[in-house]
């Protein structure tokens, strides 16, 4: 988010990691972009797309819409989930260099590591964040205006680590703009009594997996005055982020109250807190490798939503 010795400083032209990727074939001229990118890695922009999609397919469900509806407008989101993660991820790296550079974890990173310049990491934020405003350009003139309304929280973001303990909860806000984004996309408007619990347990859910993850960043992060809620929770981090879970589960309910929805939605969630409560049972939060795991196993609770949301919208329009 040391300096390297010359073997670590050699790998970190291939892979900032010690997996091998995809990206490891493709050529070495644009494989630094890749992983500035996080190509590689969908957990990330799985967890932006599902509250899109929950909301997308609520509001569909809300108003009946046809079945495609839902399906282009769940593409055209997974499309801007990838743009936006991938200019997210540069940002962020522009911001943390000279921290990620004296972290082990994150020291291989291109921009850490050197293989990318700053210069050439603007250059190559700018067509990401053209061709993301572009995808917001194909909404309606609301979610227009809605959508470029969440580029400050973007930027400011990465320097929250600096400003407050609870750089997770901004995340939150900014990476779950979706939650919102996705019904005013289908019907030019937000019903906020629904989609403003969906916004806020989506937002609980990103301080569930993100201080996860980054629990194995946590005496790095002290001794770099980078803030987090990792480091306020401490040893209680398992039972507050229990509670935080039960808030996610019970935000997300409510807003499917709220629309209208029926027994497949609520068994969605409940499968998806069944996995959330399963996921903290079994993340042991000193070992580094099952921090790491925690993010892509996250995306579940999101696919689970959506797939009780999607089934509730089948059952209602009769539309298979």
């Amino acid at each position: 988010m040391e300096v390297k010795s010359t073997a670590v400083k050699q790998h970190a032209h291939s892979s900032p990691s010690s997996d091998t990727t995809w990206v490891d074939y493709s050529p070495s001229s644009i494989r630094p972009y890749l992983y500035l990118a996080r190509v590689h890695n969908p957990a990330g922009t799985l967890l932006l797309f599902y509250p899109c999609a929950w909301s997308v397919t609520m509001a569909c469900y809300a108003h009946s819409a046809p079945m495609s509806t839902v399906w282009t407008y769940v593409g055209l989101f997974l499309a801007a989930a990838q743009v936006f993660h991938a200019a997210g991820c540069v940002i962020n790296d522009m911001w943390d260099k000279d921290v990620d550079a004296a972290v082990p974890r994150t020291s291989t990173r291109p921009l850490a590591s050197g293989d990318v310049s700053m210069f050439q990491a603007f250059v190559f934020l700018i067509p990401q964040l053209a061709l993301g405003v572009w995808l917001l350009m194909q909404l309606n003139e609301y979610s227009l205006r809605l959508g470029l309304s969440s580029l400050g929280l973007v930027v400011l973001y990465p320097a929250m680590k600096r400003v407050t303990n609870w750089p997770q909860a901004v995340l939150g806000m900014c990476f779950n703009w979706g939650a919102l984004l996705g019904a005013a996309s289908v019907v030019g408007a937000v019903d906020w009594h629904v989609y403003i619990p969906l916004y806020l347990g989506a937002a609980c859910w990103t301080i569930v997996y993100d201080t996860s993850y980054a629990r194995q960043d946590r005496d790095e992060d002290a001794k770099y005055g980078v803030r987090s809620t990792t480091i306020i929770f401490g040893d209680q981090i398992r039972p507050i982020l229990a509670l935080f879970s039960l808030i996610v589960c019970s935000l997300v309910s409510y807003a499917g109250y709220c629309n209208g929805h029926g027994l497949p939605f609520f068994a969605g969630v409940a499968m998806g807190g069944l996995h959330l409560a399963r996921l903290l049972a079994r993340t042991d939060f000193e070992n580094k490798e099952s921090c790491d795991a925690t993010l892509l196993s996250n995306a579940w609770f999101g696919f689970w939503v959506w797939a009780g949301a999607f089934a509730d919208f089948v059952l209602k329009t009769q539309q298979f």
